[in-house]
């Protein structure tokens, strides 16, 4: 028996999300039955995180157990001929058996792509939010970085989701420019349902001048959901990387 550790990459956005569920195609339960086909093993897939329906990763992370002779390092190979081309594994290796893709995991990176121009791109269409207004992203930088740091995100999730504590950490924040892309990224110990859609829709209406930049940390003080912006859409998102 072995502990196999995949990295994934996905276009999420013919997809309901990463987990599993009834009556729908998600991430999960297509490589969990690929893994079925080259093992003819029922292997349980665990992800490191849920994810929204259209949200894309360059570095989902997820593993399983498995008494297969296929070594470690190939189920990549291996998978990638049973797994549909929005679905490709970037690594594969075996792992102490008690890591846990999701409770061994320190830290998650995100990425939130804004394209800031007055028509919407035919190619990258299903993978950034498009805004045709004009950001001040100077206002939209100083913004961001009062993310960083420990605090309580309860106006930062969607309502009516649930959590022992809705205390977290970020521990970089950064917001670019290159063109007409913006990308806001931010990586942090955990992260609430919608969270950081919420945190880059507040960021799009600090853009567009409905929020003041220093009003963030009131925001963050007064945790009522209201008080936030918008919520962005999902094909902005991106799940960078998990750190373990």
């Amino acid at each position: 028996m072995k502990n196999v550790k995949l990295t994934i990459e996905f276009d999420g956005t013919n997809y309901h999300g990463w987990q599993s569920q009834k009556n729908a195609i998600t991430v999960q339960d297509v490589i969990t039955e690929a893994i079925t086909k080259v093992t003819g093993e029922n292997c349980q897939l665990t992800g490191a995180s849920r994810t929204d329906a259209g949200v894309h990763a360059l570095g989902f992370v997820a593993n399983f157990r498995t008494s297969s002779s296929i070594p470690a390092e190939k189920f990549s190979f291996v998978l990638n001929t049973c797994l549909p081309p929005d679905i490709v594994v970037k690594n594969s290796e075996e792992v102490d058996m008690s890591f846990h893709a999701r409770f061994s995991a320190v830290s998650k990176r995100y990425r939130y792509i804004f394209l800031n121009s007055k028509h919407p791109s035919a190619l990258y269409r299903n993978r950034v939010f498009h805004v045709p207004w004009r950001l001040d992203v100077d206002a939209m930088r100083e913004a961001a970085l009062f993310f960083k740091g420990t605090h309580d995100f309860s106006a930062f999730r969607a309502s009516g989701a649930s959590t022992e504590t809705s205390v977290r950490t970020m521990y970089d924040v950064s917001l670019t420019q290159k063109d007409e892309m913006i990308i806001f990224e931010v990586e942090g110990n955990g992260f609430l349902y919608n969270m950081v859609r919420i945190m880059a829709g507040t960021l799009v209406d600090v853009g567009l001048g409905k929020i003041a930049a220093e009003r963030i940390a009131g925001i963050l003080k007064n945790g009522e959901r209201n008080m936030a912006g918008r919520t962005a859409p999902p094909q902005g998102l991106y799940l960078v990387c998990v750190n373990y």
